[in-house]
């Protein structure tokens, strides 16, 4: 059995407070494009955010932070004490170009290890990975010790990484990580998704 956790608890200051796992992509908001990419590869997909009201009609288990206050290592915490699961993969809320056909080969990259993160040309991805529910004892150390660069658990942690050349073909267009943090990137995954979308 396998868990999909999207993290969703970003306060996103840039984009005027708007929730952007919400914000409408095309035909769908970017919460629905993960749920849809997620669903055929995981068992059971939780959202982790501190607004749980506000995904209520996403027809998903929202969970609240256990440890809040951390960043996205709070969300991390949260997605792999309430899984029922022992592989976690983890997405960041604001993803909307994540595919089904590359979540299923993180899924399997990550079933005999406790950390599967891809690199890309932009870095290490550590909120598009697969974490094994052990991780959750580096993860509180980390949270404890005041460390919250998400990539140190690659220190600390059996990784396999997925490299650029195994990402090539889940990504011919540079967009698998996009994420959107400015209204210049929100702007940008418009323009990306009328053209994926057409």
């Amino acid at each position: 059995m396998s868990t999909a956790a999207i993290l969703a608890g970003g306060r996103a200051r840039r984009l005027g407070g708007r929730p952007k796992a919400l914000l409408p992509l095309g035909k769908h908001r970017i919460i629905d494009r993960q749920i849809n990419a997620l669903r055929p590869v995981v068992d059971e997909i939780v959202i982790i955010a501190n607004e749980s009201e506000i995904y209520a009609k996403c027809g998903i288990p929202v969970c609240n932070d256990i440890l809040p206050g951390h960043g996205p290592l709070s969300g991390l915490h949260t997605a792999l004490v309430v899984s029922n699961s022992m592989q976690v993969l983890v997405l960041g809320g604001d993803m909307p170009f994540v595919t089904t056909d590359f979540l299923k080969c993180l899924l399997d990259q990550g079933r005999n290890v406790e950390l599967g993160i891809p690199r890309s040309a932009g870095g290490y991805q550590p909120l598009c990975a697969s974490y094994q529910r052990v991780c959750v004892e580096v993860v509180e150390q980390q949270i404890n010790s005041g460390t919250r660069q998400m990539t140190e658990l690659i220190r600390h942690t059996d990784t396999q990484t997925l490299s650029s050349n195994n990402l090539a073909q889940f990504d011919p267009y540079g967009t698998l990580f996009f994420n959107i943090n400015t209204p210049a990137d929100y702007a940008r995954a418009l323009g990306l998704a009328a053209y994926y979308d057409s």
